[in-house]
């Protein structure tokens, strides 16, 4: 059987036998080319100085989708061993207490796929549920809606309950008219008054200059 063919049915018969001794994250990524990006995995039962593999299946047809050896990693000796065809300045494998992590540096169009966190068990392999990483140039661009322009009809202010309490602007006008004619009457009046006690007083006057 050829190593692809084992590859291909080992990680097949893992998914069928579900493990919770590798905890793989994120589930997804998707990054802008020339970026970073980093894989966990955290082993929980298993010796922390295993020895983990890192594996990759590219995009494509179902007949395409070759498994591809990354690297390895042993923590004890802080080693690493690279597949063919990898460099070792694109890929960065390291551990801390309690986690396995796969640092990818200038991720480019073509590292796009699944990476595969490998663990050689007993008697079993162990496989993460992988994590699917999408390079792409640009991030897409949503088109900002167009909000209706909605016109509101302008509504009248409503009278004010207080101001309508006092007379309204057509009885004020009213009643200054009514007033300015009976101030004009009451002039005409005395001034009648006036000329008529004038006029007797000239006539008293007159009599008495012809006696």
């Amino acid at each position: 059987m050829q190593p692809w063919l084992w590859l291909v049915f080992s990680v097949k018969l893992a998914a069928l036998w579900s493990s919770s001794a590798l905890l793989q994250t994120p589930k997804s990524l998707t990054l802008l080319t020339n970026r970073s990006a980093k894989v966990f995995c955290e082993a929980k039962s298993l010796p922390k100085t295993t020895l983990i593999h890192w594996l990759r299946q590219r995009r494509g047809p179902a007949k395409e989708r070759r498994f591809e050896f990354l690297a390895s990693w042993n923590p004890s000796k802080g080693t690493s061993v690279y597949g063919e065809g990898v460099k070792k300045e694109d890929m960065i494998m390291s551990s801390d207490i309690s986690r396995y992590i796969l640092e990818l540096k200038s991720v480019k169009l073509e590292d796009s796929g699944t990476y595969f966190c490998m663990m050689i068990g007993s008697p079993n392999l162990i496989f993460g549920i992988g994590t699917e990483l999408n390079v792409v140039e640009a991030f897409p661009t949503i088109a900002p809606t167009t909000k209706k322009t909605i016109l509101k009809k302008k509504q009248c202010p409503s009278p004010n309950p207080k101001a309508q309490k006092g007379p309204t602007c057509g009885l004020i006008t009213l009643s200054l008219l009514v007033a300015s004619m009976l101030v004009l009457l009451v002039s005409l009046s005395v001034a009648i008054h006036f000329h008529c006690q004038r006029r007797k007083a000239r006539i008293r006057f007159m009599k008495q200059f012809h006696k």
